[in-house]
């Protein structure tokens, strides 16, 4: 099989930051890093967790919430994926920064943070989030 672009970067020497990982039509994917790999404390599932759900939130809630596809952690446990429709990096990368600050001055209940909202409601925590914010 073809090795798939996101496997093509040499993770030894990929810093936190924001990222452009490949762009398909209008559809831009950015990987938000939050850990650089095997140099920094990869993020728990509960921090990732907790934090997909603010991050989805905030962004999908947003200014560019029409242009907000899809947020979601990486398996590696060091980010997360955006999806935008038709956001330059330097647009996307300030309305991430901006949803990062938004969480960090949060201070309420965890947004789908119930039995009957998602399927793992235990590890949620708003604390765990600011954490890798």
């Amino acid at each position: 099989m073809e090795k798939i672009a996101s496997f093509k970067i040499n993770h030894l020497d990929h810093p936190a930051g924001i990222y452009l990982s490949r762009k398909d039509g209008d559809i831009y994917t950015y990987d938000v890093r939050i850990c650089k790999p095997y140099c920094d404390e990869l993020m728990t599932n509960a921090e990732m967790h907790s934090l997909e759900h603010l991050l989805a939130t905030v962004l999908r809630n947003g200014r560019l919430a029409d242009k907000t596809i899809y947020v979601g952690p990486m398996g590696c446990q060091t980010g997360f994926y955006v999806l935008m429709r038709d956001v330059e990096h330097e647009q996307a990368s300030a309305y991430i920064k901006e949803g990062f600050e938004e969480i960090l001055r949060y201070d309420g209940d965890m947004p789908g943070g119930t039995k009957e909202e998602c399927g793992n409601y235990y590890n949620l925590n708003v604390e765990s989030a600011k954490k890798n914010s």
